[in-house]
């Protein structure tokens, strides 16, 4: 216990050490205390740097209870070091089983929170659905991530939400450096823990030209893999063929695939038809936030046998004899597998999320139920905080650049 306690420890101070916005963010927090009083229920995932936002929130003045929002992305020792040296309330641990996923969503509810910050948005379906007795409690919400804004655009648009919820996952400091660069690169992290297997020189495909997609091409280009890229959105799918990427159909692409990354936020991106085209020895990953890109269902019923032949790799024995492997259960790999996010990338990230929920509180009486955008003087605040600790210096408009950009008479 005691070297997990410590492990714990020191991942939380190594994060902190790489987290400068977040750092000056939880020093003003301390000395203005903008949440005092307040309860903030989260459900992230559980590792080193979601820890920081937590104590952050703590040190605004705000009770918090935590809870991860992926049954196989917390880091035990992390969740220890939170209850035992910063005294938070955290229910997470490492491969959660469904109902004790659902049974630690369900104790951060027990708090009845004021304001919720999410990803997926698991905790605040759960509000709206099988716990409606605390949505009198919830003032508003964060979420972090593609797929559970998805969610919530869409009960907006059915009009079910019943509180507003802020949308971090499309702030410019949050997606363009989070979404691309972090899963790009954490995405092939958690793919060596899992796999110590090179990635040059192999055929893989990438389901999903989002920012998360850009990004894990990026890196797979650049590791030396032939990248192809499917796509159901034609505009993406021009975008990845003039990035230099092959496109096509995934049902032609799972014949010549070594390697298969969705990341999507959709269902069945891997399906029934494709597992039975696939290529003997593919190997498939995940990095969308649910475990339903590849279906497991299908996999099961089209094979003889499944064995864990690697601490997160499973081996499916097809009924024809091909053999068919896939990372984490289909889960984020680059959670499950590996740690997640790189600590500068999340100090962005979670710096909107620490800021925003300031927002929030300040300004949820005045919102709609309805799903927002961050505010760009949050975006333009975190950029210059960021830019300040790189040491890096850029240029201001005068007063005569201004008006020329601002006016229209002048043309020349």
């Amino acid at each position: 216990m005691d070297d997990l306690l410590k492990k714990g420890s020191l991942r939380l101070h190594w994060a902190e050490s790489h987290m400068p916005v977040l750092k000056d963010v939880r020093k003003r927090f301390i000395d203005e205390q903008p949440l005092a009083g307040l309860k903030i229920g989260m459900a992230l995932h559980t590792e080193a740097k979601t820890g920081m936002l937590a104590v952050t929130l703590a040190d605004a003045g705000a009770k918090i209870r935590l809870a991860s929002c992926n049954p196989l992305s917390t880091d035990d020792s992390v969740a220890l070091a939170l209850r035992e040296e910063y005294g938070l309330e955290v229910y997470a641990k490492k491969w959660e089983s469904s109902e004790e996923y659902y049974r630690n969503l369900n104790n951060v509810l027990d708090m009845s929170p004021d304001f919720i910050i999410d990803d997926g948005a698991d905790l605040i379906a759960m509000v709206h659905t099988s716990r409606k007795e605390k949505l009198g409690n919830v003032k508003a919400a964060n979420e972090e991530t593609t797929t559970g804004v998805v969610r919530l655009r869409a009960m907006a648009n059915d009009g079910a939400l019943k509180f507003p919820v802020l949308d971090v996952n499309d702030a410019k400091m949050k997606f363009m450096f989070d979404n691309r660069y972090g899963t790009g690169q954490s995405a092939f992290d958690g793919w060596m823990n899992a796999t110590n297997l090179i990635v040059a020189g192999k055929r893989l495909v990438v389901a999903g030209y989002g920012w998360c997609g850009k990004g894990v091409a990026m890196r797979a280009k650049g590791l030396g893999a032939s990248v192809i890229v499917t796509e159901v959105d034609p505009i993406k799918a021009i975008e990845a063929k003039m990035d230099g990427f092959e496109v096509m159909k995934m049902i032609d692409a799972v014949k010549i695939a070594d390697i298969i990354i969705t990341v999507t936020g959709c269902k069945d991106i891997i399906a029934a038809e494709h597992i039975a085209a696939m290529k003997d020895g593919c190997i498939m990953g995940n990095v969308g936030h649910f475990d339903n890109e590849i279906s497991k269902p299908a996999l099961q019923e089209a094979s003889v046998s499944c064995v864990r032949v690697r601490d997160f790799i499973d081996e499916y024995r097809m009924k024809d004899g091909r053999s068919l492997y896939l990372i984490a259960e289909g889960r984020l790999m680059n959670l499950a597998a590996g740690q997640g996010h790189p600590a500068e990338i999340m100090d962005m990230s979670f710096s909107t999320q620490a800021l925003g929920i300031v927002h929030m509180s300040q300004h949820y009486g005045e919102m709609e139920n309805k799903v927002y955008a961050v505010p760009h003087e949050i975006d333009a605040e975190i950029a210059s905080i960021k830019l300040r600790s790189m040491g890096v210096e850029i240029d201001e408009l005068n007063e005569t650049q201004v008006k020329y950009i601002t006016g229209w008479e002048e043309g020349t």
